[in-house]
């Protein structure tokens, strides 16, 4: 029997907040263990919440960028469950009434296919702190700087069918939080998480498989990972007739397979009751209004313009598009130089190589764009080679970025000559020296031209015109 993957997706996203979710606490990631407390972090008897109004305002604009409905009336609920490293024993959420519904994510598949996966909510809550179990022999330790620390819940429909669909819809998430500057999008430092809920059916099924969480990821390449080892787990499991147990699972990155952790959950396990401390409250539309206004211009839009305006191939709008400040660089030098493909080509050839090779960020590249711009110009007008531009001007452009580039080339003497008379005395020498070469040229060998302007190209020591010098040598071998 053929059986086909039900995926859904829970993302936490720890917002990008000075203070934390219910207290005026430090959020900063970082700190020596247990110095970002209070009383109210350590939930002192006595002590009591309030609301972080960044909180709701960057819940809403993620909201507004996947097109969700954003909830006017919202209040938040206790989940109670013991959390080993939340000092209060209990989590501040929304159960009944998620700031966001409805909505969804695109998603661009190996294939060039589109897919829309929807969501079911984005609600708001609180981190729990951080046990360390290998700082001591024999003790877990507890670090409750992350404990409180703001946090949206992105929770997808069951709509993805593949792992590959899931890593993209990660990605894509990833994506849009650092467009909007919400999140830093770090999984690796646990800013955005990633639990996947699996089960598998008979394809052509309506009905629903048993649901295993997956937990403990802390790349995107290793959520995909956990979901190809666990469709697989609950497929061997399916065909040998052994009934799959709904759990919870981590996931082991060196041995690429998951283990049990513990058994589900039901909703009713976590008794959630309306939060008596912190008051219900109503986001009015001129806040939304604001926030939409506020909105940044997002991933999709960018690429869209750069594949349908500019022209440029899917390959290079998605590379630019990955990152926001180097499509925003892309933008901006697209004001000074409408040659939109040899922008492209110089920020993902010279520009990145020397960001790469320098562990530079882009903001941190010393060469404006008017510079840039003025480098294009001259290779476009045949005054500089790019080989020449990119090998010798570019170089010292950087280490001397006050200077023009043009500037730069003339005292490189790399200036492209266009200068008919000595173009012609250096094809006549290169025809002289070569006189066998030109017999098999004009004999049928007309692949020897390019030993012919390579040749006259090392005599003008790369200061002819190419296009013209190819020209004149066709023209002289012809006659």
């Amino acid at each position: 029997m053929t059986y086909e993957a039900v995926i859904g997706l829970e993302i936490h996203v720890q917002l990008l907040t000075q203070s934390k979710a219910y207290c005026s606490d430090s959020a900063e990631y970082g700190a020596m263990p247990n110095t970002q407390v209070s009383p109210i972090t350590l939930a002192h008897p006595g002590t009591l919440p309030k609301h972080n109004l960044q909180v709701v305002e960057k819940a809403i604009t993620m909201g507004l960028a996947l097109g969700c409905d954003i909830s006017r009336f919202n209040q938040f609920d206790r989940k109670n469950y013991f959390y080993a490293d939340l000092p209060k024993g209990y989590q501040i959420t929304q159960d009944k009434t998620p700031i966001c519904k409805g909505g969804a994510v695109k998603i661009k598949l190996k294939d060039g296919r589109e897919k829309s996966i929807g969501l079911t909510r984005i609600h708001m809550e609180e981190d729990s702190g951080k046990s360390m179990h290998d700082q001591d022999l024999y003790d877990t330790l507890v670090d409750y700087n992350r404990a409180g620390v703001p946090l949206i819940e992105i929770v997808s429909e069951p709509e993805l069918r593949s792992a590959e669909e899931a890593y993209e819809y990660v990605s894509e998430l990833r994506q849009l939080v650092r467009y909007l500057g919400i999140c830093d999008g770090n999984m690796e430092e646990g800013s955005m998480r990633c639990d996947a809920n699996i089960s598998i059916r008979p394809v052509g099924s309506l009905t629903f498989g048993t649901k295993v969480e997956v937990k403990n990821m802390n790349s995107i390449s290793n959520v995909k990972r956990a979901i190809e080892s666990e469709i697989i787990r609950q497929t061997e499991l399916t065909e040998q007739g052994i009934e799959i147990i709904s759990e919870t699972r981590g996931f082991n990155a060196l041995k690429g397979n998951t283990f049990s952790m513990r058994s589900k959950e039901a909703a009713n396990d976590y008794r959630y009751f309306p939060e008596p401390d912190l008051p219900p409250f109503v986001v009015e539309q001129s806040l939304i209004d604001r926030l939409q206004a506020e909105m940044p211009q997002l991933p999709e839009a960018i690429y869209a313009q750069l594949k349908n305006e500019f022209g440029l191939s899917d390959y290079d709008a998605k590379t630019i598009t990955d990152d926001q400040a180097t499509a925003m660089y892309y933008l901006q030098l697209t004001q000074h130089s409408k040659n939109y493909k040899a922008v492209a080509n110089w920020l993902l050839g010279p520009i990145k190589s020397y960001l790469n090779e320098t562990a530079s960020e882009i903001a941190q590249f010393p060469v404006s764009f008017e510079s840039i711009a003025a480098l294009i110009a001259l290779i476009e007008e045949g005054l500089l080679s790019h080989t020449a531009a990119a090998q010798m001007v570019f170089p010292k452009l950087i280490e001397s970025p006050g200077l023009s580039p043009l500037a730069i080339a003339e005292q490189l003497n790399v200036i492209q000559s266009q200068d008919s008379d000595l173009i012609d005395q250096i094809v006549s020498q290169v025809i002289g020296q070569f006189p066998e070469k030109v017999q098999e040229y004009k004999a049928g060998k007309k692949g020897l031209l390019g030993l012919f302007v390579g040749e006259a190209m090392k005599l003008s020591k790369g200061k002819a015109d190419p296009k013209v010098l190819n020209q004149a040598m066709s023209k002289a071998l012809e006659a």
